[in-house]
């Protein structure tokens, strides 16, 4: 299993939270909003923001589960719940 985590944050903006966090997966840049829009985190490239969305994607690129919630222990519990 692989997590990461993407972020509209710069490298060293990401670089700063994954280290004040310390974050145990990847935080990968999006700062053009590619994934953002292709995903549904946001609704145009100029957004400031992404909506809190995780998925479980399986080994051959199908999304199993979508959660999206601005609670994100509930978030956490429901990945978890799925990933068994």
């Amino acid at each position: 299993m692989k997590v990461f985590g993407v972020s509209f944050d710069t490298v060293a903006e990401n670089a700063a939270f994954a280290e004040k966090f310390d974050l145990p997966y990847p935080l990968l840049c999006d700062t053009e909003r590619a994934l953002g829009l292709a995903y549904g985190a946001c609704d145009d490239a100029s957004a400031g923001f992404a909506k809190r969305i995780s998925y479980v994607i399986g080994g051959d690129g199908t999304i199993e589960q979508a959660v999206a919630t601005k609670d994100p222990a509930a978030q956490a519990a429901q990945i978890l719940a799925t990933l068994g």
